[in-house]
């Protein structure tokens, strides 16, 4: 055996290695993608929640509980809106990280971002420098509630797959049929059908 030949077997030897690594992983991951997105918002949640308890530890407290003293039409002081807030965004963390009461979880968190996005239309002055397309940094903080709007979308309409289940992306389509095909030869010379997709004509 040439050294190039070896070279080229231990170069192939490793990539396959590699190639079943990143299978494993990313079969481990898209397991528990929706755990894990769940608990990551979560997690933001319960920990920007917390900071409201605290004076002046959030940046976003003035501007959250000038939003709701205008919605309230006053009538809802600031002392009170801001530990109010603060307990909301910190259940809605809660219920996110505990997986527990899933609708309610939701209800409230929509809730709390549909008054989020009001702040735009109700405050512009403070969150826009030119409306609609330059936002000022606290617009920026109330735009990028986007994302968690879209993530917590995609927590509620989902559901974690049973055991054995097709993932709908592997799923034969129509026109498409399941032929077995044998499968590679194993080291002790035993071959095991294994199933092979073909598309019929």
């Amino acid at each position: 055996m040439t050294r190039t030949t070896r070279t080229i077997r231990t170069r192939d030897r490793r990539t396959t290695r590699q190639k079943a690594w990143l299978t494993t992983c990313s079969a481990a991951y898209q397991r528990h993608s929706l755990t894990l997105l769940r608990a990551s918002v979560g997690l933001l949640y319960l920990w920007f929640g917390a900071l409201k308890f605290i004076p002046d530890m959030s940046p976003a407290q003035d501007i959250a509980t000038h939003a709701m003293s205008v919605m309230t039409l006053g009538t809802v002081p600031a002392a009170v809106s801001g530990p109010l807030l603060a307990l909301m965004e910190v259940l809605i963390g809660i219920g996110l990280l505990t997986g527990r009461l899933p609708r309610l979880t939701m209800g409230v968190f929509f809730a709390h971002m549909a008054g989020v996005f009001t702040t735009l239309l109700l405050m512009p002055s403070d969150v826009w420098l030119h409306a609609p397309l330059v936002p000022t940094m606290e617009g920026q903080y109330i735009l990028k509630n986007i994302v968690l709007v879209t993530a917590c979308l995609t927590i509620a309409t989902r559901r974690p797959a049973s055991p054995g289940t097709i993932p709908a992306e592997q799923a034969p389509r129509r026109g498409m049929v399941l032929r077995p095909r044998m499968a590679e030869v194993a080291p002790s010379g035993i071959t095991a059908p294994a199933p092979h997709v073909c598309i019929c004509s």
